[in-house]
Order: structure tokens, then C-alpha cells, then sequence
């Protein structure tokens, strides 16, 4: 199963893409690897349209190149600055469009359920759950920028929650 992590931005959208693949030797555990992350940046100049449909267009890109059989959005309810919000909202419209357009089922994890998968504790510090992010996808570092280390959290954390 290829499972595709988004980290919801205007500026920037982080993606994460992992296979995750039953362990043959116990048959009851699940492997993850990670295939691919980064992040999808779009220009402040650009307008507000323009923007939302270069985020559309690279979510369709790593749809397809994948073949995802799911995605999974980190689902913010709270925001600080509403002039954050509205923009962000716009863009997470947008990768659920990708999503439908092409058939893929999307789950949403709410930040404190991804870090409470990944870390067991749903107050863990972001430098935690990428240590664990690290571990868990056996990477030789800490994967950068932020963004697409959250994204990888939000696909790991969908990958122990399905089966």
C-alpha cells in the first residue's frame, strides 16, 4: 500500500510518501518505508488562484507518479492567526480535490492523534516525533524541512491506524 502524508500549507506543502507492506515473517506486523518527501512551495507574488492551483497540480503529480492508494491530511482545528487559517483551509480544499478527482480515499489525523501514534504521548515536541520519524522509517537523518518531516508523521501514523 503507498500511503501519501500532507502537511497542509499555502507557502509550503510538505508531502510524505511511505509503502507499508506486511511483514511476512510474523504476518501480523506491517514494515513502512519511506520512497520520497519534500515539500510543495508555491511564491507569495503569485496570486491567491494561481498558488492553490500549483498546489493542486504537484498533488496530482505525486498521485499519479506513486500510484497512492491513500492520502492523509493533517487535520488543524486550531489556528492563532485567522489570516493563516483561511489561506490554509484553501489549500487543504485543494488536495482533497486531487484526492477525488483521482479516487483516493483520505483519512485525517488531528496533531495530537498523530503525535500520539507516532510517540505515544500527545504532547510530544516536534523534535520528538521526528527522532521517531527517523527511527520508525529507518532514514539516516531527520528529514527537513519540517513540513515534509510532518507529513511523513501524518503517513505513519495513517499506516499503524488502517489495516
Amino acid at each position: 500500500m503507498i500511503i501519501i502524508g500532507i502537511d497542509p500549507g499555502i507557502a509550503k506543502v510538505g508531502y510524505g510518501v511511505i509503502s507499508k507492506t506486511k511483514n511476512l515473517k510474523s504476518g501480523a506486523q506491517h514494515r513502512v518505508r519511506c520512497l520520497d518527501y519534500g515539500v510543495i512551495e508555491t511564491d507569495s507574488f503569485l496570486n491567491p488562484g494561481e498558488r492553490l492551483k500549483l498546489i493542486n497540480n504537484g498533488i496530482t503529480k505525486l498521485i499519479k507518479k506513486y500510484k497512492a492508494n491513500v492520502l492523509v491530511v493533517e487535520n488543524v482545528y486550531f489556528f492563532k492567526n485567522l489570516k493563516t487559517a483561511i489561506p490554509v483551509s484553501q489549500a487543504k480544499g485543494v488536495i482533497l480535490l486531487a484526492a477525488a478527482k483521482k479516487k483516493v480515499p483520505v483519512y485525517e489525523f488531528t496533531p495530537l492523534q498523530i503525535k500520539m501514534i507516532i510517540t505515544g504521548y500527545g504532547r510530544a515536541e516536534k523534535k520528538q516525533i521526528q527522532k521517531m520519524i527517523k527511527v520508525l522509517l529507518k532514514l539516516k537523518e531527520i528529514p527537513k524541512p519540517d513540513d515534509a518531516a510532518d507529513a511523513l508523521a501524518a503517513a505513519v501514523c495513517c499506516a499503524y491506524s488502517i489495516t
